[in-house]
């Protein structure tokens, strides 16, 4: 039964199975449309869809910023093109309408000594619960060693890691895409002490899942994030930066730490953005282009961390 009752209820629901059917999570979209639905319902509105109703419903949200009406819009002026093919009243929304500056802030790369830091103080971090300790130690591993996202490991299986081979199978990522991501040999042994001291848990909830916290459960994501900031705030990383490393930063470190190893071995990075891509579970090598910024951004930090000259962080081409 469809959750949608407005006037477009119909065209809402075959939408977001559409959208389903390609590939796509598209959870916060449908969020948006079902506020979208029920805004419709309540002003008892029987259509078109028109630049107006659009910009009603965007604008509806106490929000100071135009960050969530430009989201809103957006998503409305999606369905808008897609309303089109079987309605052809329905007009072309205006993409400027409402418009979001699209300037993202610049990552936080961490340094080798932060990560270090962060690793040393996550095997101190609890002493009465060992298995967790050594299941956020190799959690910090993996992202800064492989770029996975944190949602990505805490979804790894027991079947998905291979401690003999050293290579990981990442299931249904951000975009339903399966991968295999190798890993370090430095890595496969942080992964491999971890393992040892779970195998000597008394019981564990969920069986399946690799890595567990002390009541042998699959971490949840907000757990990991909370624990990782009270490293952050023991490790004293980000003082003189003015702001505080997130999970995602070790992604991010990842990503930049790649491009700048490319660079100095002289590579030919824009033709290895779309193999990187790939790695990091992104659809278009476009969005990871995004640390090409990140990293001019930074090109003192990086000269200062690697001996080198500024100019030799340029490309070829560049």
């Amino acid at each position: 039964m469809s959750r949608f009752e407005s006037f477009f209820a119909e065209r809402l629901t075959s939408y977001v199975r559409l959208r389903r059917q390609l590939g796509l999570r598209f959870v916060a979209q449908e969020t948006m449309l079902c506020a979208f639905d029920r805004h419709v319902h309540a002003r008892r509105y029987q259509g078109p869809l028109t630049q107006e109703l659009a910009c009603e419903f965007a604008t509806a949200v106490p929000d100071t910023s135009t960050s969530i009406p430009a989201r809103r819009y957006l998503v409305i002026r999606h369905f808008a093109e897609y309303l089109a093919a079987f309605d052809a009243g329905t007009p072309r929304l205006d993409p400027k309408a409402i418009y979001r500056a699209r300037r993202q802030p610049p990552p936080y790369i961490l340094t080798e000594d932060e990560v270090e830091a962060l690793l040393r103080h996550a095997t101190e971090f609890r002493q009465r619960h060992p298995v967790s300790n050594r299941a956020l130690q190799a959690m910090i591993g993996l992202a800064v060693s492989t770029g996975l996202r944190l949602r990505e490991i805490l979804s790894l299986d027991l079947s998905d890691v291979d401690l003999e081979t050293a290579v990981l199978v990442v299931r249904r990522s951000k975009f339903d895409k399966d991968r295999l991501v190798p890993v370090h040999p430095t890595m496969l042994e942080v992964l491999r002490a971890y393992a040892a001291v779970r195998d000597q848990m008394p019981r564990s909830v969920d069986e399946a899942a690799f890595f567990l916290n002390v009541w042998g459960r699959r971490f949840r994501r907000d757990n990991v994030e909370h624990l990782f900031q009270q490293l952050v705030r023991r490790a004293q990383l980000g003082r003189s930066r003015g702001r505080k490393p997130t999970f995602y930063s070790l992604r991010h470190t990842f990503a930049v730490r790649r491009l700048i190893t490319w660079y100095q071995a002289g590579a030919n990075v824009q033709a290895l953005l779309p193999a990187l891509a790939t790695f990091m579970g992104h659809v278009h090598y476009t969005s990871t282009s995004y640390y090409l910024t990140a990293t001019a951004e930074l090109l003192g930090v990086a000269a200062d961390r690697f001996g080198m000259k500024g100019e030799m962080l340029c490309g070829p081409d560049e």
